[in-house]
């Protein structure tokens, strides 16, 4: 007996062992929801650095205010509004959907500060350059200066990757299966919490690390003068 707890090793063991393929797919749910989350944030981000740099302030303010609005508000209400509120007006979206969404969204207001940081760091040289050589706007954009901000801004949108994978459990009062979702109806009809629960930081400790392993290996292998975008 341990604090009180009577530990029987075998059966705990096999408990955790016939709990696991049941937790896995649940693991599964959350790095899609990681993986769709961080590629709308992405997207949306880079849309809203670019509309927040325009000069003309009818375009650039409105980015602005939505890019705080969606900083400064908590990912627990966006995601109550885009699943309880939005289906008033006809908008129905299914529930994983919805907790992708709203993680693409809260977090494309912090990617785009990041990309802002990593599009100003180019030197305005390269605009020169790119004005001199009659490119487009468009082009200078897409060919000289994004490809070398990419590089300055990996390790940042790396954590925001990890950040994106810690937040997906909120999605469970969506009704999102996912990992910490599984676990807690698993302790629920076992009374046992203590081993699902502990599986589920083991397994997001392990898919943690490899995540900020693959970002510190692309980081490292990114050329820091810039990548060909054509």
């Amino acid at each position: 007996m341990l604090f009180g707890i009577e530990w029987n090793t075998d059966s705990n063991w096999q408990f955790a062992l016939s709990i696991l393929p049941i937790l896995l797919r649940g693991m599964v749910v959350t790095l899609q929801a990681t993986v769709v989350g961080f590629v709308l944030a992405a997207i949306f981000g880079l849309v809203l650095a670019a509309l927040k740099s325009v000069p003309l302030r009818l375009v650039s303010w409105p980015a602005k205010l939505i890019s705080e609005f969606l900083r400064d508000t908590p990912l627990l209400v966006q995601l109550f509004f885009l699943y309880y509120v939005l289906p008033d007006y006809g908008i129905v979206l299914p529930a994983f959907l919805t907790g992708a969404l709203a993680l693409g969204l809260q977090y494309s207001a912090y990617a785009s500060e990041v990309y802002r940081a990593g599009l100003e760091s180019v030197p305005r040289g390269q605009y020169e350059a790119a004005r001199a050589l009659d490119l487009s706007p468009i082009h200078t954009f897409r060919i000289i200066v994004l490809p070398q901000a990419i590089p300055r801004i990996i390790p940042a949108l790396g954590n925001y990757l990890v950040s994106i994978m810690k937040d997906v459990p909120l999605l469970s009062v969506v009704s999102v299966l996912e990992m910490l979702n599984v676990a807690k109806i698993i302790g629920d009809r076992t009374f046992n919490y203590l081993i699902p629960l502990s599986m589920v930081g083991g397994l997001y400790l392990v898919m943690t690390l490899v995540a900020a392993a693959g970002v510190r290996y692309l980081d490292t292998r990114l050329p820091k003068q810039g990548i060909p975008l054509r």
